[in-house]
């Protein structure tokens, strides 16, 4: 459901909502960029940025791919009072969100944050400098907030090293990947991150949106900015498809992957087509020896934002049916224009265990606390 709360200034009172939550994608960002993440950064790679600038693998001649009215897909209600960008501030962000909304969990999701560069020294680099300035300035402030590990998906070693160097660390509930990549995800020279990911016991997260190079359709690059947000839900059934017929959840049987920002209800028809095929071309991938269906329901959680809305409602029912009620992740987007607020983003009536199931206990069992194998 997409709500925009711009009437309500922040400190106005509203009633607390009732039921506990977890917000499983929650934008932080830098007051200004780059300059808040030099502090983390070496003075070459500063001198670099100041003389060079960011180059990735696709770029926006006009800017960033986001309607000019609506900065970053920014809320307008977002804005801090004391300045800076939209989700820069964390004492705004509880007096806005955490608080209001009985924020137990809130799982960190940095975008614009080096990821898909060119550059891949630079990107390594600035990922780690990112993850260092969410400890500094998120969750060592804040203990309701956990932070994603931030890679340079491209590169298999650096991103090893960078898990590998955060692995243990309670502030780190994820790993953090982004949909539109070189390659898709099945690809073996993403493996090693999947390894490494194993190892560290923390999930891959997989967030819509990236640097892959090539246009979100298949068959070319699309005209309006709504056919990109529509796009997003597309690119994830290709990217889980390959990861499916790859075999990464055969070789990977501990792997646990979210799908973020996606939606959800294209999850079902996807998997009866993957098995009908399957069932029909096996003798090509022998080394896939379960049925899709089975091997999505044992290693896929998905997010509610954005959560379609079918007519009846009670359709929505019957969706997450199949999908498992224990299989999603609620999430809000905060602070981007289509956050989901929790006191409505749930159209059909449950009851409270599936609800508490639903808004909380399902992203307690999966960010539970980890250990280093």
């Amino acid at each position: 459901m997409n709500v925009q709360v711009i009437d309500r200034p922040a400190g106005a009172s509203r009633d607390k909502s009732k039921l506990a939550i977890a917000d499983c994608d929650i934008h932080p960002s830098p007051k200004s960029l780059p300059v808040e993440i030099y502090p983390f950064l070496s003075k070459r790679w500063q001198n670099h940025l100041e003389t060079y600038g960011f180059i990735y693998r696709q770029g926006f001649p006009t800017g960033p791919a986001f309607p000019k009215g609506q900065p970053d897909a920014a809320r307008r209600d977002a804005y801090p009072p004391n300045g800076g960008r939209p989700g820069s501030d964390l004492q705004y962000m509880r007096e806005q969100h955490l608080d209001p909304n009985n924020v137990q969990l809130g799982i960190l999701n940095p975008l614009r944050s080096g990821q898909g560069l060119q550059n891949a020294d630079l990107a390594a680099a600035y990922c780690r400098a990112v993850n260092e300035w969410q400890v500094e300035e998120w969750t060592s402030k804040e203990v309701r907030l956990k932070a994603s590990v931030m890679v340079n998906y491209e590169d298999a070693i650096s991103s090893v090293a960078e898990i590998d160097h955060w692995a243990g660390n309670p502030n780190f509930a994820q790993i953090l990947l982004l949909s539109r990549t070189a390659e898709p995800l099945g690809q073996r020279r993403y493996w090693p991150i999947y390894e490494a990911a194993c190892r560290a016991n923390l999930p891959i997260g997989v967030h819509a949106f990236g640097y892959g190079g090539t246009p979100v359709t298949g068959g070319g690059w699309p005209s309006y900015y709504i056919e990109e947000m529509v796009g997003h839900a597309e690119n994830t059934q290709s990217l889980l498809t390959s990861m499916v017929f790859e075999g990464v959840f055969e070789r990977f049987p501990n792997l646990k992957v979210i799908l973020i920002e996606a939606g959800f209800a294209w999850l079902p028809a996807l998997s009866w087509r993957l098995d009908k095929v399957w069932a029909r071309n096996r003798s090509e991938i022998p080394h896939v020896t379960r049925p899709p269906s089975e091997l999505i329901q044992a290693h896929i959680w998905l997010t509610t934002q954005p959560m379609e809305e079918p007519e009846p409602r009670e359709h929505l029912r019957d969706i997450i049916e199949m999908i498992g009620w224990d299989r999603l992740l609620f999430a809000t987007d905060y602070p981007h224009w289509d956050f989901d607020d929790p006191t409505r983003a749930l159209p059909i009536q449950i009851d409270t265990a599936t609800r508490e199931r639903l808004f909380l206990n399902n992203a307690l069992d999966l960010f539970s606390p980890r250990r280093t194998s």
